[in-house]
């Protein structure tokens, strides 16, 4: 076990106080700091979120349970926020509570490797993995009145080249400043 791997014995499934803390955490963080983005023009109000890479660290830190609570709730959160109340987008907080999810099931099947620069790698690839399978569910974007081509060319694909960006960046980086943290805690 490393200092950095988040509870190898648990389940993933289990739900513990450190799951629903984080989860917390990561869902205000992610209400509060989502207000900051900007929106793509000629896009399905698709935004420019940094905020958005919250969502997969959650998620490959802390569990699968934590990183759902985090895109879910806290994308409810930013959109309250933004004026979209929460029903409006609601596909979309799902599908980012599924980013979350889709990380950390991924991180706890896939063992962290020694080397910091595959641990890099690694993160950077489950995080974009999540983000393309995650977000595949606003298909149902076609259920509340647009085409599939829509969806697929202003909705969906903008939506992964920008949170894929932002996820390849940060998440890593975000990664990299949790490691002495969680080094300290004994984790």
């Amino acid at each position: 076990m490393t200092a950095n791997s988040a509870a190898p014995t648990a389940k993933p499934w289990t739900v513990t106080s450190r799951t629903v803390v984080f989860g917390a955490v990561g869902a205000a963080l992610y209400g509060v700091l989502g207000v900051f983005s900007f929106i793509i023009p000629g896009t399905a109000n698709v935004a420019i979120r940094p905020a958005l890479a919250i969502i997969p660290f959650v998620g490959l830190r802390f569990g699968p349970i934590a990183g759902f609570f985090t895109g879910l709730v806290g994308n409810a959160i930013v959109d309250q926020i933004q004026g979209f109340g929460f029903l409006t987008y609601w596909n979309w907080s799902l599908a980012n509570g599924l980013v979350g999810l889709i990380a950390g099931l991924i991180a706890h099947y896939y063992p962290e490797p020694q080397s910091q620069s595959r641990q890099v790698v690694r993160v950077a690839v489950i995080s974009v993995i999540a983000v393309v399978v995650g977000l595949a569910f606003t298909i149902t974007d076609i259920f509340l009145g647009n085409t599939l081509w829509y969806w697929f060319t202003a909705a969906y694909l903008p939506a992964i080249l920008n949170t894929a960006l932002v996820s390849v960046i940060l998440v890593p980086v975000l990664d990299r400043a949790w490691q002495p943290l969680a080094n300290r805690a004994g984790r």
